[in-house]
């Protein structure tokens, strides 16, 4: 096995778990804060990436487009907040469930409405095309360099806001006891539509990233929002510190399980069956991880105690 392609691989795996974060981050504040399962954030992140891909076609700014991404996902779930989702908190989990897929279903109509069935591409940028050169002769994509490095900005700007804004307090207040800050004059009604509208933006950011290195499609955000809930699951529901590990973990596990996994079934087997076995254990091994830290600590990794 090559040490680059493992350094490589390693990168892709990094790249894969700052954009789960992004996914799992949103869903975790609106889980800790508002007690409420958000089916809907899959969605939000293809909205995302439409809109990016729509304003990049317009105007070919690709920094626009991210723009877009932000402020397109942001507004949906502030709409889909104030007209849908606040009557849902006092409502039992099964209500919130089938309440969010029916708004799955509504989103993904609308989408292939305005945008049709056929998928979009969003281009990546001149100045963010090609490798880059690292240590030890690795050549590694400039544009995924980029998605770490935006990923984990997102990540830090995020943590700075909870530690240290009077909002991040009032986020960490309300995940404790909605009913005191709300007595003591927070206004908790504006705060779950900030917390919504804060964790959709990240979504459609991380839609728009992935869009230009796979297709923009109706559905795509379905697939991301399994692995979201596996993060934060594995993280603790309501930690941000949590999703920001469980994501990396959750990152690294699958990449590197589906690169490692059948060179080593293939040092004793033949090249097809390692290969078969590898590849569907690779697909289980985020699972694996999952059922593996919640025997250890059946609240995730910083979930409260």
């Amino acid at each position: 096995m090559s040490v680059i392609l493992l350094v490589e691989q390693t990168l892709n795996g990094l790249q894969f778990g700052v954009m789960l974060f992004l996914m799992a981050a949103g869903l975790t504040l609106v889980f800790g804060v508002m007690g409420l399962i958000n089916l809907t954030h899959g969605s939000l992140y293809m909205v995302g990436a439409f809109a990016a891909a729509a304003v990049a076609a317009r105007t070919g700014s690709f920094l626009l487009a991210l723009v877009a991404s932000i402020a397109g996902a942001a507004a949906v779930g502030t709409i889909i907040e104030m007209a849908v989702i606040r009557r849902l908190y006092s409502r039992d989990h099964l209500d919130q469930v089938l309440a969010t897929f029916a708004l799955i279903l509504i989103l993904s109509e609308g989408t292939r409405w305005l945008f049709g069935s056929y998928p979009l591409f969003l281009d990546t940028p001149p100045w963010l095309s090609g490798t880059l050169m690292l240590p030890f002769g690795i050549e590694y994509s400039i544009y995924r360099l980029s998605m770490i490095g935006a990923g984990l900005c997102a990540a830090a700007g995020l943590f700075w806001m909870i530690a240290r804004t009077r909002i991040g307090i009032q986020i960490r207040a309300g995940e404790n006891d909605r009913e005191m800050i709300g007595a003591l004059g927070v206004n908790i009604s504006r705060l779950n539509t900030l917390v919504f509208a804060i964790g959709a933006g990240l979504a459609g950011l991380a839609g728009a990233l992935i869009g230009a290195i796979q297709s923009v499609q109706v559905g795509m955000g379905e697939p991301v929002l399994i692995l979201a809930f596996v993060v934060i699951v594995i993280g603790g529901i309501g930690s941000i510190r949590g999703a920001f590990v469980g994501a990396i973990l959750v990152g690294l596990t699958d990449t590197l399980g589906r690169f490692a996994l059948p060179h080593l079934f293939a040092l004793f087997m033949d090249a097809s069956s390692a290969t078969s076995i590898g590849s569907s254990l690779a697909s289980m091994s985020i699972y694996l991880l999952m059922a593996g830290v919640l025997l250890l600590r059946p609240r995730g990794l910083f979930g409260a105690t």
